[in-house]
C-alpha cells in the first residue's frame, strides 16, 4: 500500500528540497537579517532592551494565538521584564503560567548554546503546563513525558466522519524517533552548506510531524524555531517575533503544514512558506526599529524645547503611528478629542508646534488642515 503520511515513506527523514527555489528567497532573509542586526545596534541600551522586551512578548502572545489560547498580556510583560532586569512589576499579577511561558522563552533564546536535550525538552514542557493552572485540569495530559498509546490525530468536522489533517507516528518507537531528531539538531549547528534559516524550517516541520506530547506541540515546535534561530544568529536578543507573522497567515500555515504532511520527502513549499513568513517577520521588526530610531532622533531634537503635557502626548501618538498613529496626519479637532482641550487650545497648540518646527502642515486647507511629524534631518 502506498504511504500515506510523510513519515511511513521509506525515505523519512531525509528530507530534500529544491535549492534553486529557495535560494533568492533565502538571500532577501539573510540580507533583512544582517540589516535589521545593524538597525538594532544603533539603538541604545535602554530603547534596545525594550525593543527586545515587546518582540518576545509578541512572540509569546501570539504562538498561544495560533492555538486559539488567549493569554493575560500584562500578566507575561511582567514575568519578562522581571527575569530581563526591567521596570518593577507595576501591579502586573503573575500566573504560573506567565512565569513558565517567560521561563520557556527566555531558556530557549538566552541559552542557545546549550544543546537540546529530551530532559530540556521535558522541562520545557513542565512549563509550558504547570500544575496549578485550572485551565488544563479537566483535560489528563501526560505534563512533562511524551504522549501516551493512543493514536495523535489532528482531526476537525463531524464526530462521526471527522476529517483527518494530520497523524503522528505511533507511540511505539517515539523515543528513537526524537532521539534521531536531537541529535541532528545538534550536529546540524556545524553542517557545513546547511543554511542556518533552512534548518530552523526543517527543525520545525520535522519536530512537529513528530507531535511527540499530547499537547503544546505547535508552541514547543515554534520555541525550538526560536532557538535555532537564536544558534543561527549566535545571539541571544531578540528583535523579531515569527510567531506573529505566522498568526498572521494561519490558515495558510496550517494547510502547507497538513499538504507537506501528506506528501513525500521532498519539502521545498513548507521550506518556500516558512522563508516568506520569516522574510515579513524581519520586515515589520525593521520598521519598528526605525519607528523607535526617528522617535529617539525627534526628541534628541528638540530635547531644549518646552512642551505642554498635551502637546507632548499628541507628538507620541504621531511618533508611534501605526493604527492608532494618524497616518494621514491629525487635525485640530481630532487633537482637541485626543488631548481633551478646547478647540481654542487646540488651534493654538498646533501653531505653537508649527512654528517651532515639530510639525508641517500637510497639503489642502480649511478646517480639514492636518499636521504632521517634521522629523529632523537625519545625520549619516
Amino acid at each position: 500500500m502506498a504511504p500515506h503520511w510523510i513519515w511511513q515513506q521509506p525515505d523519512w527523514p531525509n528530507f530534500n528540497w529544491h535549492a534553486e527555489r529557495l535560494t533568492p528567497l533565502l538571500r532577501e532573509c539573510v540580507q533583512a537579517q544582517g540589516q535589521l542586526m545593524g538597525m538594532a545596534s544603533s539603538v541604545d541600551r535602554s530603547l534596545s532592551a525594550q525593543t527586545e522586551l515587546d518582540a518576545l512578548l509578541q512572540n509569546i502572545v501570539t504562538s498561544s494565538a495560533i492555538e486559539g489560547e488567549q493569554l493575560n498580556v500584562g500578566s507575561v510583560r511582567s514575568s519578562l521584564a522581571r527575569r530581563l532586569g526591567l521596570e518593577a512589576v507595576d501591579g502586573g499579577q503573575v500566573s504560573q503560567r506567565s512565569e513558565g511561558l517567560a521561563q520557556l522563552m527566555l531558556d530557549a533564546t538566552q541559552h542557545f548554546a546549550s544543546p537540546l536535550t529530551l530532559e530540556r525538552l521535558l522541562a520545557w514542557h513542565e512549563w509550558l503546563f504547570p500544575d496549578q493552572d485550572t485551565n488544563f485540569a479537566t483535560r489528563s495530559i501526560h505534563v512533562g513525558a511524551l504522549r501516551g498509546d493512543e493514536p495523535m490525530q489532528v482531526v476537525s468536522g463531524r464526530i462521526d466522519r471527522p476529517t483527518i489533517h494530520f497523524e503522528a507516528p505511533p507511540r511505539k518507537g517515539l523515543e528513537q524517533q526524537l532521539g534521531t531528531f536531537l541529535n541532528w539538531f545538534e550536529a546540524s549547528r556545524s553542517q557545513v552548506g546547511l543554511d542556518p534559516l533552512l534548518r530552523a524550517g526543517i527543525a520545525h516541520f520535522w519536530f512537529v510531524t513528530l507531535h511527540p506530547f499530547d499537547d503544546g506541540n505547535g508552541r514547543l515546535t515554534r520555541v525550538i524555531t526560536d532557538l535555532a534561530l537564536a544558534q543561527g544568529e549566535a545571539q541571544a536578543i531578540r528583535f523579531y517575533a515569527m510567531s506573529a507573522s505566522i498568526l498572521e497567515d494561519r490558515s495558510g500555515y496550517y494547510r502547507v503544514l497538513e499538504s507537506s504532511q501528506k506528501a513525500t520527502v521532498d519539502i521545498t513549499e513548507w521550506l518556500e512558506w516558512f522563508l516568506q513568513t520569516l522574510l515579513r517577520s524581519l520586515q515589520q521588526a525593521m520598521t519598528r526599529i526605525e519607528s523607535v530610531l526617528g522617535k529617539a532622533r525627534f526628541w534628541q531634537a528638540h530635547r531644549e524645547s518646552v512642551l505642554t503635557a498635551e502637546q507632548t502626548k499628541v507628538l507620541n501618538r504621531l511618533l508611534d503611528g501605526g493604527e492608532r498613529g494618524f497616518e494621514e496626519g491629525i487635525s485640530a479637532a481630532q487633537y482637541q478629542a485626543l488631548a481633551k482641550v478646547s478647540k481654542a487650545t487646540a488651534t493654538r497648540h498646533l501653531a505653537e508646534l508649527l512654528e517651532k518646527g515639530y510639525v508641517k502642515r500637510l497639503a489642502g486647507g480649511g478646517r480639514n488642515t492636518r499636521y504632521q511629524i517634521s522629523y529632523p534631518e537625519s545625520s549619516g
